[in-house]
């Protein structure tokens, strides 16, 4: 069993707290504009296209989940801090390139150049390198806490920073921030493990195979894919539902999310930490999913309701954040050190396809059978990932089991 007393020590929360830092730049390149976007699209050669200004928002996720699956490889084989770096410097040229766009397209090409600096998998691969198993899910609580936090600060801050600075100032904050993040990884970000070099030189293109023959990390992936699915798709309605039946415009409804987010994070903290203490992941996991469920069917039912919808809010929140932290942990414990890059690769880019699917068939429910008809998708998708993943083995918590009923006989 874990020992409850124990603590993350300096290096690992200086590990975690640096590459969660990271982790949120990576999200605020594609928050911050959101909010935003598509009224200054207009002003652009080509702004006028819903189709393009739609590609201008996606094609980041596009490129970004392709390539995962090499940028992990890349870092099992020539180190994460390197990877990091060099995506940190794709992502800062593609955000000046947007910076100074005078039409849709090139927006369009600097976001993909944005996107392609992948580094997700090499940050959480190296989160994993530097910290025990018994912190891990700590470790991947801050980073996977880190999304929710860029989200709701970008909700308040683009608006705001907008009318100062305007789009080009915003692309150009973004690109100076990762530019900043070069120095965090070079000096901040603890050094890898030494012996890292030895094992990554025996990494070879089998590794993949494994990966994606591993049940266990198949279930894994399924669920990043439907968590965020249903996030994006719940987003394709709530944001309209607060407007027609809250009465709330749409530069007001950061008041609804930064509070709940916030919220959310303080819910979080103990169920996750209980968990962790007593080797209780999987029943966390699936508790986290049947809340998620019990969101879908609530938001098909009440998304008409302001206070039945901030509600749910609330609750989807905090079975996010859990579920946010608690699936990559998972991956790195399940993966061996020599492929944990490339594992976390493919997790990554089942997270990006799960985005895209989540907005494309969530437009397309609602446009052709009515908003309720998302969260009908998503009841059905989270209810097939709570099936699968009842069916996972956890790591240490298996022992746990097997000594136990050893003892017992």
């Amino acid at each position: 069993m874990p020992d409850p007393n124990h603590h993350m020590s300096p290096l690992e929360l200086r590990a975690s707290l640096s590459l969660a830092s990271l982790f949120a730049l990576r999200m605020l390149g594609l928050f911050l504009i959101l909010p935003v976007f598509a009224v200054h699209a207009r002003q652009l050669e080509g702004g006028d296209s819903q189709t393009l200004v739609g590609m201008a928002l996606g094609t980041y996720g596009l490129t970004h989940g392709l390539l995962q699956i090499p940028s992990g490889m890349a870092s099992d084989r020539y180190g994460r801090k390197r990877i990091i770096i060099i995506g940190l410097l794709v992502f800062a040229l593609g955000s000046f390139v947007a910076a100074w766009a005078s039409d849709i397209t090139t927006i369009i090409a600097g976001r993909a150049l944005q996107g392609a600096g992948a580094i997700s998998a090499a940050v959480m691969a190296l989160a994993a390198d530097l910290t025990r198993e018994e912190n891990r899910t700590r470790a991947m609580a801050l980073i996977g806490g880190s999304i929710g936090l860029t989200f709701a600060v970008s909700l308040v801050a683009a608006p705001l920073l907008y009318p100062v600075i305007g789009m080009r100032g915003l692309f150009e904050l973004i690109g100076v921030l990762s530019l900043a993040a070069v120095g965090v990884t070079v000096w901040i970000v603890p050094p890898e493990p030494r012996d890292f070099a030895d094992t990554t030189r025996r990494v070879r293109l089998e590794a993949l195979a494994e990966v994606l023959r591993n049940l266990d990390q198949l279930r894994l992936n399924l669920g990043i894919f439907s968590l965020h699915a249903v996030q994006m798709a719940i987003f394709v309605v709530i944001p309209v539902a607060l407007v027609e039946y809250g009465g709330i415009p749409v530069n007001e409804h950061w008041k609804i999310y930064l509070p709940v987010v916030l919220a959310s994070f303080v819910l979080m903290l103990p169920p996750l930490l209980q968990a962790e203490r007593r080797g209780r992941g999987k029943f966390l996991l699936l508790s986290s999913i049947a809340l998620l469920l019990a969101v879908e069917l609530g938001f098909a039912v009440c998304y008409t309701s302001l206070s039945m919808t901030i509600v749910l809010l609330l609750a989807f929140f905090v079975a996010f954040n859990i579920l946010e932290a608690s699936l990559p942990s998972l991956v790195s414990r399940m993966a061996p050190a020599a492929s944990r890059g490339t594992a976390l690769g493919v997790f990554n880019t089942t997270q990006a396809l799960g985005l895209f699917v989540g907005g494309a068939v969530g437009g397309w429910l609602a446009k052709n059978f009515g908003d309720s008809a998302i969260f009908v998708f998503g009841f059905a998708l989270v209810a097939l990932w709570l099936g699968v993943a009842s069916r996972m083995r956890v790591p240490g918590e298996v022992l746990v089991t097997e000594l136990s009923g050893a003892r017992r006989a």
